[in-house]
């Protein structure tokens, strides 16, 4: 009796570790961005990048990363939204010619990144500042 009981908790503790691993990948994305962008105060340069949770806890937080560039930055969401989305993807606000990550939606949610007013205000700045200006193609 005490051995088919271990089995059975075997059993049950296994499909528990398949219903959270299935959860940690529902909302992994790949995600390749043609240009520098801003997120969590942190400027990163274009490249591919991993989004992950860093715990099973949808609040607390997301890791975005890139091997390629040997960069990673945390961040936390200030929403969390359920949804359900054919196609992951980010969102950027643009302002200055600075690209600040706003958003990023994942099969199951969708997270709302906070960008925040005073750098927006300063890269809006800076570009009316500057007496050159450039510009960059498929950037949007």
């Amino acid at each position: 009796m005490k051995k088919l009981l271990r089995v059975a908790v075997a059993v049950v503790g296994f499909a528990g570790l398949g219903i959270t691993a299935k959860a940690q990948v529902a909302d992994q994305i790949v995600v390749t961005i043609p240009f520098e962008f801003v997120v969590a105060g942190k400027t990163l340069p274009a490249g591919t990048y991993r989004v992950n949770r860093v715990a099973d806890d949808k609040w607390d937080g997301l890791i975005f990363r890139s091997f390629e560039n040997s960069t990673a930055v945390i961040v936390r969401p200030i929403a969390v939204e359920s949804a359900s989305a054919d196609k992951a993807q980010v969102s950027f606000e643009k302002a200055g010619g600075e690209h600040f990550l706003s958003k990023i939606q994942t099969a199951d949610h969708l997270f709302t990144i906070p960008v925040s007013p005073a750098a927006i205000l300063l890269a809006s700045g800076k570009s009316h500042t500057n007496t050159a200006s450039g510009s960059s193609a498929g950037t949007d």
